[in-house]
Formats: C-alpha cells, structure tokens, sequence
C-alpha cells in the first residue's frame, strides 16, 4: 500500500483506513443529503487528459477514490461520466462488505446517474456488471420507450424535473430511499450544477503533480453560480507529489 502522509490538521506519516474512515466519514445522523464531490485536476486546473480523468489519477488517488465509495451510502455521476468512464457496478470484497457493514451500511452502494434524456446504453456494464441495480434519475419529459428499456434492463428510474433535472428533488427522493450520503464522482457538468443550486458540502480535490496545456475543461463547468460559496479547508494529505485537499461547506 503507498504511503500517504497527513499534513494538516494533524500530521500523520503513515495514514491508515482507519484514519481515512475518521477524516473523510460523514457527519453522524443526517437528517438530510450530505453531497461529497470527488475531483483530481492537473495543477494547471484541467479536470481530464484526453477526454479521462485516469490519465491525472495515482494510487493514492485512487485510494481514497475508492474510500469515498466505501464511506458512502449512493455514488453519484453524471451520463457524460459515465459513458466516457465505461462505469460498471461498483466492485467489492469480503473485506468491503466487511467494512460496509460495520458502518452500518449496505454491502454494495447503487451507481445513480443523471440523464436528462435517458441516452444510455441498457447493454452497457452499468447494467450488464452490477450486484445492485443501478439507479437512473430523469425527467419526465424523456420518451417512454427510453425509460422502458433501462428499466427492463434492470435500472431504477428514478423522475426528478418534467423537462430538466431537479437536483434538489433527486436528492430528496435518494434521501426517501435511506441514501443520505452522497458520493458525486462527475462530471463536470453534474458538479456545475451542484455548485449553482448550492448543494455541495464537501469537495476532495486531488491536484495531480502535472502540467495538461491549455483545452481542457475545469472541473465544474456549465451554469455559473449566483455567487461564490463559502468553503473551508479541512485536511491535506500527500503522496508522491500528488495532493489530497478536503474543503467543507463552513458552518
């Protein structure tokens, strides 16, 4: 395992799961959403290489990547995201089902993408490779036939918005499901969007040791917010150049 060393605000030379688990949980007994945004960019702010994100990513990246999904009740992503990262089930072992359980979680969290036209593929692994259905949320407004077809293939459609995603209402009826905590993975798109409503509580930004040019994309894009929202700086882990910032929504 890389060794991914703590900084502030207490300084760690080895960080442990257990230590992940105490830095990156939840707040206890949510009585409502709590929205974790997971990012890495370039440190000249390009969110992709080559249209990916895999080409920022580290293995300490990664680790705590896959933290998040460990400490999270729903991961979140956008279609574009989706296709793009050719997203599949999310992937355990004993020993996560283990983990899960402990925190009083499901063995497996759902994938639930954000599609306002309901384009995806019903063959594709987010279908196909899962152990949980995954949860497809849209728009009334999107065409039957579309919404029959993931649903045969096994998706949970989920309506939020007659002819646009109405966040807030997703999150509400994920939150009815007993899905509070919410792991939102991308893209940029969804996080813009995420940001305009003003409902981000936590963004794990990694800020990869690279230099990606001019084109790519930020990690939020799309709708700007009324105005800047009001971040804290909650903890910065290192690994390899690579670094681990964690900024909550300030009380």
């Amino acid at each position: 395992m890389e060794i991914v060393r703590s900084l502030w605000p207490e300084p760690l030379d080895d960080v442990t799961d257990d230590d992940l688990d105490r830095i990156y949980g939840y707040p206890a007994e949510l009585d409502r959403p709590f929205v974790q945004a997971n990012f890495t960019s370039s440190a000249d702010g390009a969110s992709t290489l080559e249209g990916r994100s895999e080409g920022l990513s580290g293995p300490a990246d990664k680790r705590i990547f896959f933290h998040g999904r460990l400490l999270a009740d729903v991961v979140l992503a956008g279609a574009g995201t989706v296709r793009a990262e050719n997203y599949r089930g999310a992937r355990t072992t004993p020993e996560r089902r283990e983990a899960r359980k402990r925190l009083g979680l499901a063995e497996v969290p759902p994938i639930a993408v954000v599609t306002g036209s309901a384009r995806l593929d019903p063959s594709a692994p987010l279908f196909t490779d899962t152990t949980v259905p995954p949860i497809v949320i849209t728009t009334e407004h999107t065409p039957a036939d579309r919404r029959k077809a993931l649903a045969d293939a096994g998706g949970d459609i989920l309506i939020a918005g007659v002819e646009t995603i109405d966040l807030r209402s997703a999150l509400d009826q994920l939150a009815d499901r007993g899905l509070m905590r919410v792991n939102c993975e991308g893209g940029p798109h969804l996080f813009g969007e995420l940001v305009a409503e003003d409902l981000v509580d936590q963004l794990c930004l990694t800020v990869a040791p690279l230099l990606a040019g001019g084109g790519a994309d930020r990690i939020a894009i799309g709708r700007m917010a009324s105005e800047a929202r009001d971040m804290e700086l909650a903890s910065i882990l290192v690994e390899d150049g690579f670094t681990m910032l964690r900024y909550r929504r300030r009380p």
